[in-house]
This record gives C-alpha cells, structure tokens and sequence, in this order.
C-alpha cells in the first residue's frame, strides 16, 4: 500500500477501535457511530485505491469488538433487568455463531444466528431516550427482540451473507429497487407518526444521550469494591461467563491474527486461565481495599499485570510446545485486559441494581 492507503487504513482502524470507548458513556450516538463506521470502512478503502486482504475475517472481528463492549455496557447503565437478560442471550447467542463461521466458514450460519443484539441495544436506548425501560416487561423486551429478529435482521444477514448482494449495485441494476426501499421507509413513518406516536405514554424525562447516573451505592469504584469484597466468589456464574466471553472473542481473533502452535480448545483453556487469574487478582484487590478511580490508569496497571503473567506462561510455553508471536501477545493482552476490566467495573452496578430491587420488592 502507499503511504497515504496506509495513514487511511491506520485512522479508519483507530476510529473502529477508539469510537466504541465511548459507548459506556454516550450509548446511542457512540453505537450508531461505530455502526457507521461498520458500513463505510470498506467504501473509504475502495475510495483510496485499496481493499485490505482478509476484510471479512477483520470486520467481523471489529464487529465483534465494539459489540462487547455495548453488551458490557448494559450491566453498567441499563435499569431494566429483562432487557439486560434478554440482551444476554442474543449478545452470547451472536458470539456462537460468529465463532462458528469463522470455523467453518458457513456464510449461512450468520443468518442462523443474527445480529439482533445490536438493534435491540439500539431500541433500548431510543426508548431510554424518553421514557423509563424500567416500566416494560420481559414479554414487551421479547417482543421488540422477536420484532427486530423476524423482520428486520433475517431479511438483512440472508441479504449481506446468504445472497451477497450489494445495496449500490442492486440500485443501479434494478430500476424500481430504489423507489421501492423509499417507499417502504416513508410508509414505516408514517406507520410511527400516525399509529404508534399517539398510543405512546408521556415521556418520563427530557431526552437526553448521556447514560443514567449509576445508583449511589455503586457511583465510585471504591464503593462498588466494598459490595465485591462483601458478596463476590471466585466461582461464579460471573466468573464463568466472564471465561466464554473472552474466550470466544479471542477465537475469533485468533482467525485472522498470525497464532502461535495452538489448536482451538489449547486457547480457551489457556485465555480461560487468564481470565481466572485476572478474576483471582480482582478479587484480592476488593478485599483488600486496593482501588483505582481512573480508568486508564487502572487500565494501565492490568496492561502491566497481564504482560507479566503472559511473560511468565511464555517461560513455561517451550515445555507444552508453543511459541509465542509477540504482536499477538500484545493485542492478546490490549483485548484481555480491556473487557476483564470493562466486566469488573461494570458487572457489581447490575448485582447491586438487582440486590436492590429484590430488596424493595421483599419490603
């Protein structure tokens, strides 16, 4: 590549890394970004003359990154426990599926197990926008994920996967395709104006972008450390759900990155005792009293951490067999740092909203 494809290769990657950060904080505008960001990445390539190799593996990979970190997000600042439990398993069941075709290489499979997680993220916060998510139920969350599955995804994942067609091209070839689309757009507003707007509740609140202020018991780090150290078990659903995500996320990555001798299940045993020990050590520091306010800092020092354990698991690696690429050691550690720190600070706001409203309901 030239110098210039490759300044624009480095800033559109920076931005798909850097612009989901934001998404803990401003939820909506952060993920609509990254969403366009996911729709204009490979158009800006093409733009400059170039088409990176390998950008199906990349941009599931970035998809499945921003992703995590929008699901991470919703023990963070979603009020509503049916939607965070209803964002679980269409997150989770996304992630299987997403491991599975970088498996196999089944482009059915992603329609099989559609991306409805991020729309419904999307819905959550519109509502959120407005209105309290705590007032809808776990069959009203079901129904908007069921909606946002049947009529929305299945058609676009067999469109984008399955058919492999082009929006652009299917334009310029068919010449009512284009009207059609705006006529289907301009008929779902008109649906929303005329038939859904007026049966809406009042709004609860002013709309505002900027997540919800965390409940007082879990609005410092030190605070939300004093709940683990009193409630928090290495041996957990937590812990373990804390396991596949990373190790599912570090299969995939594991696709398109240049891997040290290790087959499928040596990698989830190895990324799931990382992220044990990572766990372990989170734990001390609670009971301990040990906290970081800052989050690059804190950041910073798991950086440091998970470096030495990797150094440590490399001295031992030549005994197994292994070999250790360094650029993957590092991205492997960047990757499990980030979201293990992301689910510490996060996980004990959602415990603690539900250790709350299971004690408001017994009183």
């Amino acid at each position: 590549m030239t110098t210039t494809a490759t300044l624009v290769f480095l800033a559109v990657v920076g931005a798909r890394f850097l612009v989901p950060l934001l998404i803990p904080r401003y939820p909506l505008p952060a993920i609509i970004a990254a969403l366009i960001l996911d729709a204009v990445d490979q158009t800006v390539f093409q733009a400059f003359g170039f088409d990176p190799p390998g950008y199906q593996g990349y941009d599931k990979a970035m998809d499945v990154y921003y992703l995590a970190i929008a699901y991470l997000s919703t023990m963070r600042n979603w009020t509503s426990r049916p939607a965070v439990q209803v964002a679980q398993f269409l997150y989770f069941y996304r992630l299987i599926g997403v491991v599975a075709f970088e498996l196999t290489e089944t482009r059915a499979l992603l329609m099989i197990f559609p991306n409805t997680f991020e729309y419904f993220f999307i819905a959550y916060e519109a509502y959120r926008l407005f209105w309290n998510p705590a007032r809808v139920t776990l069959k009203g969350w079901i129904a908007t994920a069921a909606f946002i599955w049947i009529f929305i995804k299945l058609p676009q994942e067999w469109w984008i996967h399955v058919a492999q067609l082009d929006f652009t091209d299917t334009v310029e070839e068919i010449w009512w395709f284009g009207p059609a689309c705006a006529a289907a757009i301009a008929a779902v507003c008109l649906i929303y104006w005329f038939a859904i707007r007026p049966r809406m509740p009042a709004p609860d609140w002013r709309w505002h972008v900027a997540a919800d202020p965390l409940p007082a018991e879990a609005a410092t780090v030190a605070s939300r450390n004093r709940w683990v150290a009193e409630h928090g078990r290495l041996w957990s659903i937590g812990t373990l759900e804390k396991v596949a995500l990373v190790s599912l996320i570090w299969i995939i990555y594991a696709q398109i990155l240049p891997s040290a001798t290790f087959d499928n299940v040596q990698r989830f045993v190895i990324t799931s005792t990382f992220v044990v020990a990572n766990a372990a050590i989170s734990l001390w520091s609670a009971r301990s009293s040990r906290s970081v306010e800052s989050a690059p800092i804190a950041f910073a020092v798991r950086v440091v951490m998970n470096a030495v354990l990797v150094a440590l698991s490399d001295w031992l690696l030549p005994f197994s067999g292994g070999d250790l690429n360094p650029a993957v050691a590092l991205f492997f550690i960047l990757l499990l740092s980030l979201i293990t720190l992301l689910d510490d600070r996060y996980r004990p706001v959602h415990e603690i909203r539900v250790r709350g409203a299971q004690a408001a309901v017994t009183t």
